[in-house]
């Protein structure tokens, strides 16, 4: 389907041009009719399937026909600054040619930042795309009117819930009017999300493209070894030339480091993304890596979701996700629009049952390959022989039969390992 056939403002199509979009994806044929109808929907769609768009082109197409106005007209709730400022560029990009106006707001600035969001909130930008926390910090100084506030979007909802934001979700939403259009957007639709939707929507269509399983234009495969294997195969993984943009995720900062230190040994260009870079740091990383100055990125989960970087050939699990959910997130890097890619996981010995979960969930068994012999003896993948993750635990182990030792158990806040 043609943008044209949703009858958008002529300013609007004239910033689908510049952005170089074709033909609308089967979310934005789905969802942008009924946003122009005026409903409030819950949409399921996996990452890269052009949600953004989805909702930001019907957004923008009712603010520039409404009467001008200085006041707050919408709001994009979103897990990270990362994605906060995605979705402020594309903005940027299809408002081009009108008089719209648009903030990301989010932590990790100095003091010129928030002034700076302090003056335009009071003033009335029309698009605020916004991180809770800091929008609630906003909030608690008094000087945010929203009380005219027409559209309201939450984007990634199911990761803001599974970060802790649900709290901060409702304090937010009890600051706007109650009539208004809702849009909630999330890749996997678990009841908690439900919930969330049966409290903050009216009466919404509920609409579902492609329920969170990887493209099948990804080439997914697996390699079963010993922890102390990962690094050599790594090397040799990202050693063809063919491929000009691979992005590796680690699950803890410290093996980003550790990875990152080993591969720059080899000469390549290699650089690192975790939450011990500032703001600054990040972006301009992520602007190297956009550009293809890094042709080897390693990442925490920091940016599984919602970054927009076009044509990465390869994405390597250094360790198994956690859940299926985070694997389709991050092999999601890879393959987006219409390019294809390929995605590699290694699978620690001790990782065997998770990953043998994850094809589960999938319905799909991923293809074992061949590790170098150079790299010496590998484990063999017996899913059922291999030690038990204890989310309770906290560890790896057998697992506390009964009679058996109890453990003692820390929590660990994963957002400061990220």
């Amino acid at each position: 389907m043609d943008f044209t056939a949703f009858g958008l403002d002529e300013r609007i199509m004239e910033g689908i041009e510049a952005m170089n979009y074709q033909a609308a994806t089967p979310v934005q044929q789905r969802v942008i009719p009924e946003i122009l109808k005026g409903h409030d929907l819950i949409a399921c769609a996996q990452t890269g399937t052009g949600k953004t768009a989805a909702f930001l082109l019907p957004l923008l197409h009712q603010i520039i026909n409404a009467p001008r106005e200085d006041h707050i007209k919408a709001m994009i709730i979103v897990p990270t600054r990362e994605l906060a400022i995605q979705i402020s560029q594309h903005i940027e990009g299809f408002a081009y040619f009108t008089n719209v106006s648009s903030l990301a707001i989010y932590g990790g600035g100095g003091g010129a930042d928030y002034s700076q969001e302090k003056n335009a909130l009071t003033q009335g930008v029309d698009v605020v795309v916004c991180t809770p926390g800091r929008m609630i910090s906003h909030l608690n100084l008094g000087y945010v009117k929203l009380d005219k506030l027409k559209y309201l979007v939450l984007d990634e909802a199911d990761r803001m819930l599974d970060m802790g934001f649900h709290e901060d979700i409702l304090k937010i939403i009890s600051y706007l009017p109650k009539k208004r259009q809702s849009l909630l957007f999330s890749a996997t639709m678990p009841d908690k999300i439900r919930q969330l939707a049966r409290k903050i929507l009216q009466d919404p269509l509920d609409i579902n493209i492609a329920i969170a399983k990887p493209p099948e234009k990804i080439r997914q495969e697996a390699y079963v070894v010993y922890d102390d294997q990962k690094n050599p195969l790594v090397k040799q993984l990202v050693k063809d030339e063919r491929l000009n943009s691979i992005l590796i995720f680690c699950e803890t900062k410290t093996a980003v480091k550790q990875l990152s230190r080993d591969l720059k040994k080899t000469g390549l260009g290699v650089e690192e993304i975790h939450s011990d870079l500032d703001q600054k740091e990040r972006e301009a990383v992520m602007n190297r890596f956009k550009s293809r100055k890094i042709r080897v990125l390693v990442a925490t989960d920091i940016i599984s979701r919602g970054i927009d970087v076009e044509d990465i050939e390869m994405v390597i699990n250094y360790n198994v996700p956690g859940d299926a959910e985070d694997y389709v997130h991050r092999i999601g890097r890879t393959a987006r629009a219409e390019s294809v890619g390929k995605a590699c996981t290694l699978i620690g010995y001790k990782e065997q049952r998770r990953f043998a979960s994850i094809e589960k969930m999938l319905e799909k068994v991923i293809p074992k390959m061949e590790v170098p012999e150079k790299l010496g003896k590998t484990p063999e993948y017996k899913p059922s022989d291999s030690p038990v993750f204890s989310r309770h635990q906290g560890r790896f182990g057998k697992g506390r039969g009964k009679g058996g030792p109890k453990k003692s158990f820390k929590p660990r806040n994963k957002r400061q390992d990220r």
